[in-house]
């Protein structure tokens, strides 16, 4: 089965390694949010197609929940020392990483090829693609001015109410190589338990990206990435309920709308309302069985007929 996963965070990273547990790897493309990517103490850094690398690799810090484990701190102290602007926390193992991906965008190669590159040696099988190779960064709007997204997430720790979501370069952005026949002979698409707003409306925002969902001839399932109206981590909850006006399987499926046939949603939640198909399951992905009893219920819409 060929399924193709919208994804972005902590969230997108774990759903993916729960399918990749629970289907054939090769069979998956992860199709990942590069609207965080930012340019840091003169490197490129893109936080959530690192999240998945890491996690499917595993090397992730499971209890920080973000970077790499057994991780170490030298080279950003002694930025911090130096009078280095040391807001963005890079460790010495994953700066290697970062050293490598500016190196090569430097020298003119795309970053679809440098991540394929960089995935292939962390020994993924899965087909990991950036949603674009052209430059996409996620401003959010506050009352305290427009901040790009690591600016609002990190340096503001995300407690600036946010009043609308905007994505510089969406109009000029295309697909990354693979992406569009990716999504073309999936037989399953997915959307993983992301944030709707910062980690998938990116990726939606490239025009073409959106327009095959719109026009697919498969099934496209979303996983809620709330639990009883919450977010497990992150300002989801919040989010949603500012611009959706709540934080029901309603208010997520309205997140995807024309794009979603089924939501996948946790007992807590009430799906009485949802405009679409649910499927009702534990959806915190937190060991090994929980999460692939989330991977099944989603593989299992693409053995059913498509929704009407």
């Amino acid at each position: 089965m060929n399924v193709a996963v919208l994804a972005g965070g902590v969230g997108g990273a774990r759903f993916l390694r729960a399918l990749t547990e629970t289907a054939d790897p090769a069979g998956v493309t992860a199709i990942v949010n590069v609207g965080d990517d930012l340019d840091i103490a003169g490197l490129h850094v893109a936080p959530d197609l690192d999240t998945v690398l890491y996690t499917l690799a595993g090397l992730s810090d499971e209890e920080r929940g973000w970077g790499r484990a057994g991780e170490t701190w030298n080279a950003l102290d002694t930025l911090r020392e130096l009078g280095g602007d040391g807001w963005f926390a890079l460790g010495d193992r994953d700066l290697g990483l970062h050293l490598a991906r500016t190196q090569a965008l430097r020298v003119g190669e795309p970053l679809s090829a440098i991540t394929a590159r960089l995935a292939a040696a962390a020994g993924l099988e899965l087909s990991l693609l950036p949603a674009t190779d052209d430059r996409l960064r996620t401003w959010l709007e506050t009352a305290s001015g427009a901040f790009e997204f690591q600016e609002w997430f990190v340096r503001r720790r995300h407690a600036d109410a946010v009043g609308g979501v905007r994505f510089e370069g969406a109009d000029q952005a295309g697909p990354a190589p693979g992406v569009l026949a990716a999504l073309d002979e999936a037989d399953l698409i997915a959307i993983a338990p992301s944030n709707p707003y910062v980690s998938i409306w990116p990726i939606l925002s490239v025009a073409p990206i959106r327009a095959a969902i719109e026009n697919r001839r498969v099934p496209c399932v979303a996983v809620s990435p709330l639990i009883g109206g919450r977010a497990v981590k992150g300002p989801a909850a919040e989010m949603l309920d500012r611009l959706a006006g709540g934080t029901t399987p309603a208010h997520v499926a309205s997140t995807y709308a024309g794009l979603i046939d089924v939501l996948v949603v946790d007992p807590a939640d009430d799906p009485a309302d949802a405009p679409v198909r649910t499927v009702v399951t534990p959806t915190l992905l937190d060991e090994p069985d929980a999460r692939r009893r989330v991977a099944a219920a989603v593989l299992d819409v693409a053995r059913g007929p498509v929704p009407a």
